[in-house]
């Protein structure tokens, strides 16, 4: 299964308001493990870069100024080709980067997304309720090393690869990525998969009981009560070498 964890940066929080996006990272997933192919862009807003923002992630008005346009081919088309039918993942994605990706989008005619999309804010609340949620608190969670955000601040393309990180770590940890998948087709035809093929393996030591005879003397009292017809007494709910003798009628020896 293919996965794209995604980040935007922007000048704000909602683009109705006249905020846009100026950066654009994703990394890619297949079968819940980072491959390595990447996605990267800056984006010229158009606009000033409010004071707010820029503490945020120290993209200036001057320095996007010589950047693509969104809907310049190497950014929001050759995005939106990196994507392809992949299932997306955000971090609040579902509340603003979605929302703020598809009105971009929208607004510079470009077709806008139906993927499904893995909001790891959402997944982190479920998980652990009541805990902090952010990216830094997740990060800091599941020991995953920060000191880059910490040394350059925000920035699209390096929160993509820390929630790569953490989004492993939610759904398995050091398991995720392992392919379980049978590939049966590599088999001859009629060829049993070297799965089948193995066959279970017997202790070569019986392990000791753990009932003790104290145990033993109170369950077989307890049968004896029951009485000749009881459910323990015909299906030999207790092991035969316990039984002082068979019952006739109704315990067969084995």
């Amino acid at each position: 299964m293919r996965q794209i964890v995604f980040d935007l940066e922007t000048t704000g929080f909602k683009f109705s308001e006249g905020h846009r996006i100026v950066e654009i990272g994703a990394v890619e997933l297949v079968n819940g493990a980072i491959t390595g192919r990447t996605f990267h862009s800056y984006v010229n807003p158009q606009r000033d870069m409010p004071d707010g923002a820029f503490r945020v992630h120290g993209l200036s008005t001057a320095f996007l100024s010589d950047k693509p346009l969104f809907n310049a081919a190497s950014a929001a088309p050759a995005f939106c080709e990196f994507l392809g039918d992949a299932e997306l993942i955000a971090h609040n994605g579902i509340f603003f980067d979605l929302p703020f990706l598809q009105a971009e989008l929208k607004a510079a005619q470009l077709p806008t997304l139906d993927n499904k999309i893995i909001d790891t804010l959402l997944l982190a609340r479920r998980k652990f309720p009541g805990a902090p949620a952010s990216l830094d608190a997740l990060c800091s969670r599941f020991g995953i090393d920060t000191k880059a955000r910490e040394r350059d601040g925000h920035g699209a393309l390096l929160d993509s690869r820390l929630l790569a990180a953490v989004y492993i770590e939610l759904t398995g940890g050091a398991q995720a990525g392992l392919d379980f998948v049978r590939k049966d087709a590599s088999n001859s035809a009629g060829q049993e998969s070297s799965a089948e093929q193995k066959t279970t393996r017997q202790r070569p030591q019986a392990l000791a009981p753990r009932l003790t005879d104290e145990e033993r003397t109170v369950h077989l009292a307890f049968i004896e009560e029951l009485g000749e017809n009881s459910v323990w007494v015909q299906t030999r709910a207790f092991p035969s070498e316990v039984v002082a003798g068979p019952r006739e009628g109704n315990v067969t020896k084995q």
